[in-house]
């Protein structure tokens, strides 16, 4: 458990855990706490890496806006400072925006990609969610003291003052429009998509993104030669807040991690 000085930030990281390293980055407002509950399962299996992002946990923030774009950049420096080569890389919500800009922006590094419950374009969100992302502010930030992630944060955060500049720093990202279809289409790490089957992301934009990435378009064959490398994986009775806390978001993602994939060339829609 350690700082790294990557990109005129002290990045704090902990490591689980032996095998194939194994990256995690969690949601908004969290930290590498977030994975508690997972954690165990998959540190039996690969060297974990947890990360707190930019401003989030004992990661201290830093004269820069948040950006989905700069936190990828810290994730790769973070696995060049470890000398890694390469990890598996797996973020959470926020944390899956970052894991998917960090396989988009240095898809040398990352060997498999899994992004749970993270849209690839903003709208992929429902309306409602984008509703609440609007209303984030230093304001929204005061209401939540005394919250589970603000005594997280208040307990762990080197300057727990900072905890309104937070919510003013996130409400200025989630407010701001994306759409990286065109770079998703590009992805060549084998890649998992996994949602819960009442998330915030729709229904309807968790087969497009998955469609993207070459899955859907067509049946995979008796003996399975026409899989894509993509998979996707809604997980049952699972909200987008209590999915990174399931045993069936490790029980998804370790058959992944651990077992060959056979790539096919993406198939373009239509």
């Amino acid at each position: 458990m350690s700082y790294a000085e990557v990109n005129g930030l002290r990045l704090w990281h902990e490591e689980h855990g032996s095998g194939p390293p194994l990256v995690l980055l969690h949601g908004g407002f969290g930290a590498v706490e977030m994975f508690a509950a997972i954690l165990p399962a998959l540190a039996e299996r690969r060297r974990v890496i947890a990360i707190d992002l930019q401003g989030h946990g004992r990661t201290a923030d830093v004269d820069r806006p948040l950006r989905y774009e700069s936190m990828a950049d810290d994730v790769a420096a973070l696995i060049g400072h470890l000398g890694l080569g390469g990890a598996d890389v797996l973020g959470y919500s926020l944390g899956g925006g970052v894991a998917l800009r960090t396989a988009i922006q240095h898809p040398a590094l990352v060997r498999r990609l899994v992004v749970v419950s993270a849209p690839c374009r903003r709208r992929g969100w429902y309306p409602e969610v984008l509703a609440a992302m609007a209303q984030q502010d230093e304001g929204f930030g005061e209401r939540m003291r005394g919250t589970p992630p603000h005594q997280m944060y208040a307990r762990v955060a080197p300057r727990p003052a900072d905890w309104p500049r937070l919510w003013a720093k996130s409400g200025e990202l989630l407010r701001r429009d994306y759409d990286w279809s065109a770079e998703v289409a590009t992805l060549t790490a084998p890649t998992l998509l996994v949602f819960a089957d009442a998330d915030s992301v729709c229904t309807a934009h968790m087969v497009e993104f998955f469609g993207l990435l070459g899955g859907g378009h067509r049946d995979a064959g008796w003996d399975g030669t026409d899989r894509p490398a993509a998979r996707l994986a809604v997980l049952p009775g699972l909200t987008h807040y209590d999915i990174v806390g399931s045993p069936a978001l490790p029980a998804a993602v370790l058959p992944f991690l651990t077992h060959p994939v056979v790539t096919h060339p993406v198939v373009a829609p239509g």
